[in-house]
């Protein structure tokens, strides 16, 4: 019975990371491109809006983002037990990339560039402090998307070897 346990809670975390990986891909090759073109304002706006929707707690968001944290870390919990020793290898090394590079890097990089994005009132800011704003954010923000797009990725293609 643990056995089957362990195949559920594998593919539901391979499920939830792979998910996420595309999450950010998304953001990666279609939405930050896309909010390129607007001037800093609507850049600001949109950005705003967007981020505003993850912030609130959107709940099927929450769901797959905590869920794959979580569903990974009881995954690798009970691979110790259920897998040979170089899938567990891979499953722990896919698990500390994950928290390392998608779940870390989120927390203490993307998402203190959103709050200051959301700390702007776009109504009452001049354009320099617009502009300035955005220059801050925008590549940086970007760099690190990219980083942990590839680390997601990767991530979903060790638990798909495993799964």
């Amino acid at each position: 019975m643990t056995h089957i346990f362990f195949d559920v809670v594998l593919v539901v975390a391979t499920l939830l990371c792979t998910l996420n990986a595309g999450f950010l891909f998304a953001f990666a090759a279609v939405v930050m491109p896309g909010l390129k073109a607007f001037n800093d304002t609507e850049f600001i706006l949109a950005f705003q809006k967007i981020d505003g929707v993850i912030q609130n707690g959107q709940p099927l968001f929450m769901l797959v983002w905590v869920g794959s944290a979580v569903t990974l870390l009881v995954a690798t919990v009970l691979g110790f037990s259920q897998l040979e020793q170089f899938e567990f290898a891979l499953l722990m090394i896919a698990c500390i990339a994950y928290f390392i590079g998608v779940q870390l890097s989120t927390v203490s990089i993307n998402i203190p560039l959103n709050n200051q994005l959301q700390a702007l009132d776009c109504f009452t800011e001049d354009s320099e402090t617009l502009t300035k704003a955005r220059t801050s954010f925008e590549s940086r923000w970007d760099k690190w998307n990219r980083c942990r797009t590839i680390v997601a990725i990767g991530v979903s293609l060790l638990l798909i070897a495993i799964s």
